[in-house]
């Protein structure tokens, strides 16, 4: 039998409710604090996949923490943090990012860096804790304007998904993606939109971007190793953002 249809004050609640895929880099923390700008109740949800820059999780309570004391608003809002282990997916890979290898392109016109399927899980794990945690709106930092050429990042991959989770789950859940169409100058500019200074400095210092996992040098852009395609787009957009200051 098809579900019960939910009562108008349960689907206003839902409406208010978002969670956030949310790594410990600097694209899902500036999705954060978009979230938590938009939505009255958000929980965040991350993802342990053998990655060969795992140090990106032991970012995340940093920044939460650092998000709660920018706003005393966005505190009142931030609820459960969520860690899913998907040793598996690591496990399949056979990629720079699960292993140590040197970052390369290949012949396929894909950086070696890519997951196949990565996105793809995080998305479908994140939308069966929506449905079990009553979580309506999900977000995630993908973009196909200013990023390393994954598949699974584009516009069309998400809106396809999107039909699909509803589909196959009874639902009608929203997929955000609110850095899709801008750059990551734009990204850097979007955090001082959303909380000025003090945010991008939040960010930039404790968010983690490198594949290499290098958190011993900081760079004005923050930590990183500074030769990887991750560090590369981040410093290229700091610049570019330091510049239309």
């Amino acid at each position: 039998m098809p579900n019960a249809p939910l009562s108008a004050s349960h689907q206003a609640a839902q409406n208010r409710r978002a969670l956030v895929l949310f790594s410990g880099g600097q694209d899902s923390a500036t999705c954060l604090a978009w979230a938590l700008q938009h939505f009255e109740h958000v929980e965040t949800v991350g993802f342990a996949y053998g990655q060969r820059h795992a140090i990106e999780l032991e970012c995340r309570n940093t920044l939460r923490h650092g998000l709660t004391k920018q706003n005393p608003l966005w505190a009142k809002k931030l609820g459960e943090d969520h860690m899913i282990d998907l040793a598996s997916l690591g496990a399949l890979s056979d990629t720079a990012l699960t292993r140590d290898a040197e970052i390369s392109m290949g012949e396929n016109g894909l950086p070696n860096t890519f997951v196949p399927g990565r996105n793809l899980i995080f998305l479908t794990f994140a939308a069966a804790l929506a449905f079990r945690r009553s979580l309506r709106h999900i977000v995630t930092g993908v973009c196909e304007t200013d990023y390393s050429g994954y598949p699974d990042c584009r516009d069309d991959t998400i809106k396809a998904l999107q039909v699909a989770l509803n589909l196959g789950m009874e639902q009608r859940f929203v997929l955000h993606t609110p850095l899709m169409w801008i750059n990551k100058a734009q990204t850097w500019q979007l955090c001082h939109e959303l909380g000025g200074d003090s945010l991008v400095d939040i960010i930039r210092h404790e968010s983690h971007s490198c594949y290499k996992g290098e958190r011993s040098h900081e760079h004005p852009w923050g930590f990183g190793c500074g030769d990887c395609p991750a560090c590369a787009l981040r410093a290229e957009g700091w610049r570019h953002y330091q510049e239309g200051l």
